[in-house]
């Protein structure tokens, strides 16, 4: 059985985000309508940016099989691998899993802006990424 590309998987993840976004979260102005989808949409991006990351960071790899990793536990590991993607990251994580996740945040310029950090990264991983 072939293995899928993690970072073709992250990206289906972000594609799906998008997807929520333009079909179930109805924009209106500058806002979308419905907090639900843009909550949905918000957690589906990042479990798309963790994907991407866990295939190029390893962060996972040290831990107990049902032990969830730490934010920090990802700080760290890509401060390591680049000095300047841990702010993109701490962005990623505030705007994506906080603000669009947990509150539900409409405002249409807020999660087009989570998007791009989503893509940022995703964009990093890319290039960092090593099939083995």
């Amino acid at each position: 059985m072939e293995q899928k590309n993690p970072i073709r998987e992250a990206e289906r993840y972000l594609e799906n985000a998008q997807q929520i976004l333009s079909e179930k979260a109805g924009k209106d102005g500058d806002y979308y309508n419905d907090s639900k989808y843009v909550k949905m949409a918000g957690n589906t991006a990042w479990s798309g940016v963790l994907v991407a990351l866990d295939a190029v960071l390893g962060v996972r790899a040290g831990l107990k099989k049902r032990q969830r990793p730490d934010f920090k536990d990802y700080q760290a590991a890509i401060s390591k691998k680049d000095s300047k993607m841990p702010r993109v990251l701490l962005n990623a994580y505030d705007l994506l899993h906080k603000s669009l996740g947990y509150d539900g945040v409409t405002r249409y310029k807020v999660v087009q802006d989570s998007l791009e950090q989503a893509r940022m990264i995703l964009a990093w991983a890319e290039k960092n990424y090593q099939e083995y």
